[in-house]
């Protein structure tokens, strides 16, 4: 068989637009019943059972991930499975969300009267508001296309595509109903990039106790650069008898003191010292200390308590050791 290069192009621009078409032909055919379902899934005690056989149980897990993602517990039964001992995991206090594209799938609409009698909600994600599926459903999404992108119009394709819209649309209302925020995202995805940004603190990667270098105004400019390298920050706090932030001494200042042939056999802290630097407050997130940072263009920032007083220190590389930048 020859490859046709342009063909192949051809069909995938196809692919997107009848895809494309599928998604948005939703919009029309969305109405209340959409909001009759968020309702019942708000409502829940128990978790969103969502179940799927072939592409559309695929499309199932996803949905069921995406719920829980985002506030709504959720888990995914395999329609087969729930036949032979699976339906144990449902229980009254549940609610099924069924997908299939015909309504039809009869490892799916096999167990309904069971369903029915434990008394669990059930919504319908079907393209056929006549199947049994939907008939069975106290609910019914219409999630049906016109065609699907595959040329012998069998494959799902289109149709899985409008799923996989229909249970993000779903997400997307439930955690608004919610008031689900970017912090309840962060502890669903510890693990994640987000998380370690929502959730890491300056007082997790902070220098602390003696990691901290710092030095009195009156430090004679050699100690001071002692305490810089034993330390290792890059910096060094030059803080008053109460603990409290004068100034702060980079490696910066240095090879800018250098450049200007200034005498540092001469000079205390006090005198090189760059006065009044950004501070940060401990209870703040890492993320913040990289987003100051990068704004003003410094590699290190001191930290301060709620009274002002020095407790810690950070620079980039701590913050790339803990991966928040």
């Amino acid at each position: 068989m020859t490859f046709d290069a342009a063909r192949a192009l051809r069909l995938a621009h196809e692919t997107f637009e009848i895809e494309a078409a599928a998604v948005l032909g939703l919009k029309a055919r969305t109405g209340e019943a959409f909001g009759r379902a968020v309702r019942m899934m708000l409502d829940v005690r128990g978790r969103v059972v969502v179940m799927g056989m072939g592409k559309s149980g695929h499309i199932g897990r996803k949905v069921a991930a995406t719920l829980a993602s985002t506030g709504t517990p959720a888990m995914f039964v395999h329609p087969a499975e729930a036949s032979h001992g699976d339906l144990g995991m449902i229980k009254p206090v549940d609610l099924v969300l069924a997908i299939s594209n015909g309504g039809e799938s009869e490892e799916i609409t096999v167990i309904l009267p069971v369903l029915k009698r434990l008394g669990v909600p059930m919504i319908a994600m079907t393209g056929s508001a006549a199947s049994t599926l939907a008939l069975h459903a106290d609910v019914a999404l219409d999630s049906g296309v016109e065609k699907e992108a595959c040329p012998l119009n069998l494959a799902p394709t289109a149709s899985t595509t409008a799923q996989l819209a229909m249970g993000d649309a779903l997400a997307v209302a439930l955690l608004d109903a919610r008031g689900f925020r970017t912090e309840d995202f962060a502890r669903s995805h510890p693990g994640g990039a987000l998380g370690r940004k929502l959730l890491t603190h300056l007082s997790d990667v902070m220098r602390a106790g003696d990691a901290i270098p710092r030095v009195g105004p009156d430090t004679p400019f050699t100690a001071l650069m002692r305490e810089m390298s034993a330390k290792g920050l890059g910096a060094s706090a030059i803080v008053d008898d109460d603990n409290r932030v004068l100034g702060i001494f980079t490696d910066g200042d240095l090879r800018r003191l250098v450049e200007k042939g200034v005498d540092l056999r001469a000079v205390t802290a006090r005198e090189v010292m760059f006065p009044q630097p950004r501070t940060i407050r401990d209870d703040a997130l890492a993320v913040e200390a990289a987003e100051l940072m990068e704004k003003h263009r410094i590699t290190s920032v001191l930290v301060v308590d709620a009274q002002g007083r020095l407790c810690g220190a950070v620079n980039s590389n701590d913050l790339m050791r803990a991966k928040v930048i």
